[in-house]
């Protein structure tokens, strides 16, 4: 499995109505640069994988999300029942997600 699918599989543990980070998702995998995740998800096209549920370190959108934008990510966000403390910021607070060493998330980013 390479590293794109390997970041695929793990987005796909994300639950609907939670979020994560591409640096949860880094950390997770041991990789060292961040901006290979953002790469990875651009480059997906299976409409099964929950990119839309990765943002970054501040909860804030992707202006490019591949599948129409910060607006369809958000649009898709709201529907799951996610919460926003801004127009593109989503409330990590309430609706992050991290993921434990043991592979089982917590629903809860650390402050």
């Amino acid at each position: 499995m390479n590293t794109f699918q390997k970041v695929y599989q793990l987005v796909k543990k994300v639950p609907q109505g939670k979020v994560t980070s591409y640096g949860e998702i880094a950390k997770k995998l041991r990789i060292g640069d961040v901006r290979v995740i953002g790469w990875a998800l651009h480059a997906n096209r299976d409409f099964e994988t929950p990119c839309h549920r990765v943002v970054n370190k501040k909860g804030e959108l992707a202006p490019g999300y591949v599948f129409g934008g910060w607006q369809k990510q958000k649009e898709k966000l709201l529907a799951e029942g996610v919460c926003f403390s801004g127009e593109r910021e989503v409330d990590l607070k309430k609706s992050g997600f991290v993921f434990r060493p043991s592979g089982i998330g917590i629903e809860k980013m650390p402050s």
